[in-house]
């Protein structure tokens, strides 16, 4: 059964937010709420998560996975950023935006596309989340909370609990949570190329 966490989406209580991270560290996985919509977390290096991420979702091999950033100094660790791109990412950062990158060797390989060897990265425009990744001190292994064969996500703390009890660990709740998710931008060439349009503003990359 998974725990339940109410949390004030303006004010997050720093004992609640201790007790999600703690969840974290301990090998769990969560359904938390973004700037765009719910997602599944755990630790990076958590390969049963991982596992159960890829069972939750039906996910195929080659699906990117997210590595959910506090600010760009946790971000540069895990990519990597020449000048140009630094600067198309910092324009709209934080915001509704994931971006493909060339992943450094800090990224366990398990995580990586099989042959491009890149990773998703973004840094969210949400107070929960903050509190969190301070609390955490390291990103979030993250993907969109999009079931099989549905095309939005689910938007409500409850009805995650409800219809996911059985596989997660905590239901991170702070209230209404869009359906729809990030903008997914590929830099992976040097050039962006926008492969996901979402709550994001795609213009400035099309």
């Amino acid at each position: 059964m998974a725990r339940y966490f109410d949390v004030h989406p303006e004010n997050p209580q720093p004992r609640t937010i201790s007790q999600i991270t703690a969840m974290l560290r301990g090998g769990g996985l969560i359904a938390y709420p973004t700037d765009s919509c719910y997602a599944l977390g755990a630790q990076v290096g958590n390969r049963d998560a991982l596992d159960r991420i890829r069972t939750i979702r039906d996910l195929d091999p080659k699906h990117h996975f997210t590595l959910v950033c506090r600010d760009f100094a946790q971000l540069g660790q895990f990519v990597q950023l020449d000048n140009d791109v630094f600067r198309s990412l910092k324009a709209v950062t934080p915001g509704s935006y994931t971006f493909i990158l060339p992943a450094t060797k800090e990224v366990p390989r398990r995580l990586l596309h099989p042959k491009k060897k890149t990773v998703g990265v973004r840094i969210p425009d949400n107070k929960v989340v903050q509190a969190i990744l301070a609390d955490l001190d390291e990103p979030i292994l993250s993907s969109t909370l999009l079931l099989p064969g549905q095309e939005e996500a689910l938007t409500e703390g409850w009805e995650i609990k409800e219809r996911l009890d059985h596989v997660l660990d905590g239901v991170v709740d702070s209230g209404h949570c869009g359906p729809d998710p990030t903008t997914v931008v590929d830099f992976s060439s040097g050039v962006a190329e926008v492969v996901r349009h979402g709550t994001g503003d795609a213009s400035r990359f099309e």
